[in-house]
């Protein structure tokens, strides 16, 4: 007989998963919206989503913004996704604001909302009547402290160090930055003599770079915040033909080619898939829980692993 009650169980818990978002209904009640699939990393979190879905036996819609820069497209992509009705959506913002006043309306109507990599400004958005129910990211002051220690560690007698910045007023890219000039201000003898941003862009970044180079010719180092930029500060001190090392973030494909090819100095390699998978199995869980929104409560956050790769 618990054998048999066993059985029922299992397959209601089956039958429930697949009530929400099944194959064969062709109902997706769980949407995810990104920043943009211009980038390694936000493609390689959009196949961990889609082989957790696999894997949990649900169906999910994945929405992302055309570029780093299109604030005013992903806020018609959660207004369009409210609007059709998902139960559950995650969204990974492109500012800490841009998408506050739909969450705020999404949490309102009773759908539960998941932030993703990129915090919200929890704050503004209690304000406007809104919350996020979680938080799932990596410890992006760890990350940066990943790459400052090995910099010191590999600059013995200390020098002038540099590092280019994300987005503006983005909470990951501040985090990293911070987490690096902790581990610069920690060693004593290292100077840190730029810190700018160049929004996740490649080019932008290779501007920034040359512009830190001709400025500081005894520039021993540069920390950037993701593999993007540090592309393209690499291609910056390869046409100045300077001795800098360059780090980024994130551990994309060509970014630890680089490393290995004794171009790029390290990387801190997240775990963008494994950041993806986590998010929607909450939201998985807060669909079959049927969890209580609370738009009050602190937001529980879950930490992805970082790890440095060098050369």
């Amino acid at each position: 007989m618990k054998k048999l009650i066993s059985l029922v169980l299992a397959t209601l818990m089956c039958l429930s998963v697949f009530s929400f978002a099944s194959a064969e209904s062709g109902e997706v009640e769980i949407a995810i919206v990104l920043k943009t699939l211009g980038n390694p990393f936000w493609e390689t979190m959009k196949t961990g989503i889609e082989a957790k879905a696999a894997e949990l036996g649900v169906k999910v819609d994945i929405f992302a913004a055309n570029s780093e820069d299109d604030v005013e497209g992903q806020l018609t992509i959660l207004e369009n996704a409210v609007n059709k009705g998902y139960k559950a959506i995650g969204v990974a913002p492109l500012s800490p604001t841009n998408l506050n006043n739909v969450i705020a309306q999404a949490m309102q109507e009773g759908i539960y909302v998941v932030n993703i990599d990129e915090k919200v400004d929890v704050d503004a958005l209690k304000a406007l009547g809104g919350n996020v129910m979680g938080f799932v990211t990596t410890d992006n002051v760890a990350v940066g402290k990943l790459a400052g220690d090995d910099i010191c560690a590999k600059l013995p007698d200390g020098g002038k160090v540099a590092i280019i910045e994300g987005k503006a007023g983005n909470a990951s890219g501040l985090d990293r930055r911070n987490g690096a000039e902790a581990a610069f201000n920690a060693q004593g003898n290292i100077e840190l003599v730029e810190s700018q941003p160049a929004d996740w862009d490649r080019t932008k970044a290779y501007d920034v770079a040359t512009n830190y180079l001709t400025k500081h010719p005894d520039l021993k180092a540069i920390y950037c915040c993701n593999d993007t930029m540090a592309m393209g500060a690499l291609e910056a001190v390869k046409a100045a033909g300077a001795d800098v090392m360059v780090y980024g973030t994130d551990g994309n494909d060509d970014a630890v080619a680089a490393v290995a090819a004794g171009e790029l100095a390290g990387t801190v390699a997240q775990d963008p898939a494994g950041i993806g998978a986590k998010s929607l199995e909450l939201l998985v869980e807060m669909l079959l829980n049927a969890t209580p929104i609370d738009l009050t409560a602190d937001v529980p956050v879950e930490f992805v692993a970082a790890k440095l790769i060098v050369e």
